[in-house]
């Protein structure tokens, strides 16, 4: 079994390719087309309309004896939350780049989740056909922007033809992988410096899959997804290099799981499906989130979903995306990309379908909960990572739940972070406190990234466990809009004094709430010693900062750069090639839309700007309100 993601910048040809391995495969006799929406993975209208991946989709089918589940994640930055529930499941990915664009934006942000989490990894150099590909120019991007230890598996011929094809197994790959294999183990470097006998074209294979199941080194095919060059020997690769699904114990092994998408079905039942990574997962057991009721693996009716497999599950109505079954281990929480930095009002035409839009954005945001649906005063907010992601949620609403909205003005997220430390307390009985609750709590900046944390300075049984998760959820809702009204990040926040009246009552009466601590008590106190805390150690607002890849002719370089600086961009590097340039660099991101707007008067229609969300950094000037 192997759980096997499909990874690329938008337009590289990653759907594309997903099609042609379920025909290499016997799956399907036919290669659907993106552009004529016939693919199998794109099942949304949308997706069959726009061309692009907007759902990870999952399909499997066999390559030999090994199982495949093919989960087919979306490109487009503006979906990267799609990306984001796929990589905890995956045993193995492969990362598909274009021969022709080469390395984008958000082939960055792939490979560097890739490398943080240890996916072993594949990359393949897709569109050998087409006309201006480069695989040569490709490789040295890869070695110079995403990893060192690339080992090309093989050499490419009549580039930018359709004749092009991939010659696996070269004898310059062998050197080159040799190469790369000799930075992690000390029988192959001894080989290379030639203090040993040469290593065998069966050993070298074998160290190649050891470090990449270690995701030590990244093995590079090419190929066309389109022709079909290269794709026999990604198969092979993909069968001999990637490390299978860890079964894991099954058994009476305590079932461990993650739930990384949920969709609703025709009746509008849930339907989550579930990575499993130990034990095992029977209809009728029962979660905290409800009593599994059916199950289907391989797209077949199934009795239990076991230890490596993917399964859809029913009746679990309480479930939500990211939802644990069991107890993961660390390395497979999922990995956090960026937050959206983009809010809207969502407005519907007539104020009488106010309640059907709530109810609809709510099963919308169980498929997608970054988009933080939120209500200030009679407004409905969304946060999201782009316009395209704003056109396909109205679309969504107008297609499926025939209800047309228009947005207010796209608005930058900026967020607070504490500048020193704050403390604060409220006391039982002590004037201007109405609870039956004592709470002190002390605020401190935690490092940039970290988040925000919760933790205890009281003694353990000083206080009921109920009330210390009233206090610690309580305090996580507070964080969502600070003194400043932006959420609070990077932030600790310790519990340093508490204190309750236990039940009791009068003489031989019932339980009194009136002289006994709740949980309300808590809820209710936490908030006004939270923000007074904040207030004592002040906040730093900070806004977005993305990361643009700039595309635009030789000629207009000196007038798009000064632009650039009026806009608060930083250019960074600059490659002339050709009547061709490309300008890399920052650029704060409430200053991106003003640039896109200005850019096909500057480059006379042919500028391309591609930005990813990058860092936040404290605002210059009066802090936005």
């Amino acid at each position: 079994m192997l759980n096997l993601g499909i990874l690329a910048h938008v337009d590289a040809g990653k759907t594309s390719l997903t099609e042609r391995l379920l025909y290499a495969a016997g799956v399907i006799g036919e290669i659907g087309r993106v552009d004529d929406g016939s693919t199998q993975t794109d099942a949304l209208a949308l997706e069959r309309q726009r061309g692009i991946t907007i759902k990870a989709a999952v399909v499997s089918f066999g390559i030999g004896r090994t199982r495949v589940n093919l989960i087919d994640t979306p490109g487009h930055p503006d979906f990267i939350a799609e990306v984001e529930r796929a990589l905890s499941v995956l045993d193995g990915a492969v990362l598909v780049i274009s021969a022709v664009e080469g390395v984008q934006a958000q082939t960055h942000v792939l490979m560097r989740a890739l490398r943080r989490l240890r996916i072993p990894t594949l990359i393949f150099v897709n569109k050998i056909d087409r006309r201006g590909a480069d695989v040569e120019r490709v490789l040295t991007q890869i070695a110079d922007r995403l990893t060192p230890a690339a080992v090309p598996m093989g050499v490419v011929t009549q580039a930018g033809t359709n004749d092009a094809a991939f010659l696996a197994d070269s004898d310059g790959s062998a050197e080159q992988a040799l190469e790369v294999l000799a930075e992690h183990d000390d029988t192959m470097l001894a080989a290379y410096l030639g203090d040993e006998p040469a290593i065998d074209a069966s050993a070298l294979r074998k160290q190649l899959a050891a470090q990449t199941a270690e995701a030590l080194v990244c093995p590079v095919f090419a190929g066309s997804a389109m022709t079909g060059a290269g794709v026999e020997d990604l198969m092979t690769g993909i069968t001999d290099l990637l490390p299978t699904a860890s079964n894991g114990p099954s058994g009476d092994a305590p079932a461990s799981g993650a739930v990384f998408k949920v969709e609703r079905g025709p009746a509008g039942e849930k339907i989550a499906y579930v990575r499993m990574f130990a034990g095992t997962l029977r209809v009728r057991d029962r979660l905290p989130a409800g009593k599994v009721s059916a199950i289907t693996v391989h797209g077949r009716p199934a009795q239990a979903v076991t230890a490596g497999q993917i399964g859809k599950l029913w009746g679990l109505g309480a479930i939500q995306i990211g939802d644990s079954i069991g107890v993961l281990s660390a390395i497979r929480r999922p990995h956090r990309f960026a937050p959206p930095t983009l809010e809207t009002i969502v407005v519907p035409r007539s104020r009488r379908h106010s309640g059907a839009l709530h109810a609809a954005l709510t099963q919308l945001a169980e498929q997608d909960p970054l988009i933080n649906l939120h209500q200030r005063g009679d407004d409905i907010l969304l946060s999201l990572y782009g316009e395209v992601q704003k056109e396909v949620i109205q679309a969504t609403l107008t297609d499926d739940f025939g209800l047309d909205v228009t947005f207010r003005e796209t608005t930058v997220l900026c967020v607070e972070r504490p500048a020193g430390t704050g403390a604060a307390v409220e006391r039982i009985k002590t004037a201007g406190n109405p609870f039956l609750a004592t709470v002190g709590l002390r605020v401190d900046p935690a490092p940039s990234g970290a988040g925000n944390s919760f933790r205890l300075e009281i003694e353990l049984g000083a206080l009921p466990l109920a009330f210390v998760k009233a206090i610690e959820d309580t305090v996580h809702a507070t964080l969502r809009q600070g003194r400043l009204g932006w959420q609070v990040v990077d932030c600790t926040v310790t519990l340093t004094e508490s204190g309750y009246w236990p039940r009791q009552s009068h003489a031989h009466a019932r339980f009194d709430k009136s002289m006994s601590s709740t949980g309300a008590d808590f809820r209710g106190v936490t908030p006004v010693v939270l923000m007074t805390a904040l207030e004592q150690a002040g906040s730093h607002v900070l806004e977005p900062v993305q990361r643009f890849h700039l595309s635009v002719p030789a000629a207009a370089v000196g007038v798009v750069v000064p632009v650039l600086a009026r806009l608060g961009g930083i250019p960074e590097t600059q490659v002339i090639t050709g009547s061709a340039a490309a300008v890399d660099g920052l650029i704060p991101a409430a200053r991106v839309r003003g640039l896109e707007q200005q850019l096909p008067a500057l480059t006379s229609g042919e500028g391309v700007l591609e930005c990813v969300f990058d860092h936040y950094e404290q605002v210059r000037g009066p802090a936005p309100s």
